[in-house]
């Protein structure tokens, strides 16, 4: 029965390893996700920004016409 219970013991902690490595690397790429979801979210209200910028600088970029004397 000892050699039994080692085995067990054995093969308790070998799971205790892997479900550890496992849980590590849920949580490691739990972080990544929030990340790049904080980066595109911070991308999407900077490009709004910059196209707000841009429809409003238009008018300023074409020159006015000069008035001809006839």
């Amino acid at each position: 029965m000892t050699e039994n219970s080692k085995s067990r013991e054995q093969a308790e902690i070998a799971f205790s390893k892997t479900q550890t490595e496992y849980l590590a690397r849920s949580r490691t790429i739990s972080e990544i996700d929030e990340v790049a979801a904080d980066r595109d979210a911070k991308t999407a209200r900077l490009r709004e920004l910059r196209l707000e910028k841009e429809a409003n600088a238009v008018p300023q970029l074409t020159k006015p016409k000069k008035a001809t004397k006839r």
